[in-house]
């Protein structure tokens, strides 16, 4: 299991309707350092500005490694952490997390970022087993 659901929340989704802060409250308390990653990063695209602000260091273990790839890969868990911090996610390899303001003028920059050729060109022996 990805997440610790509460009793609470189970019952919510059981009876059809989820709040979606208190979705969003259980991802930051269910995956900590993926929610810690996130979060700096947007601070950092806050405090610097510019197009987008990514992490490039791999995580410090398996776990949070995982944590990452369940974040971005369950499209519901992305979607309210996108719509929670008012961003766009991008996610490349198993550790390259940006985040993209929610603003028409970096669209190309997210495109790039998000391509083939984006994807291709960050490879690393390095990360073969990422």
């Amino acid at each position: 299991m990805s997440l610790d659901v509460s009793p609470a929340l189970l019952e919510q989704a059981e009876r059809g309707e989820v709040d979606e802060a208190a979705f969003v409250d259980c991802v930051r308390t269910s995956l900590p350092y993926a929610w810690g990653m996130i979060s700096s990063l947007v601070a950092q695209l806050k405090v610097d500005g510019g197009e987008f602000a990514d992490n490039q260091t791999p995580p410090p273990d398996e776990q949070a490694r995982g944590q990452l790839l369940r974040a971005l890969a369950s499209d519901a868990i992305r979607g309210s952490l996108e719509r929670h911090f008012g961003v766009r996610l991008a996610f490349q390899n198993c550790h390259r997390v940006a985040v993209f303001p929610l603003d028409p003028a970096v669209a190309d920059r997210l495109a790039r970022f998000t391509s083939i050729r984006g994807q291709l060109l960050n490879q690393s022996p390095q990360l073969r087993d990422c």
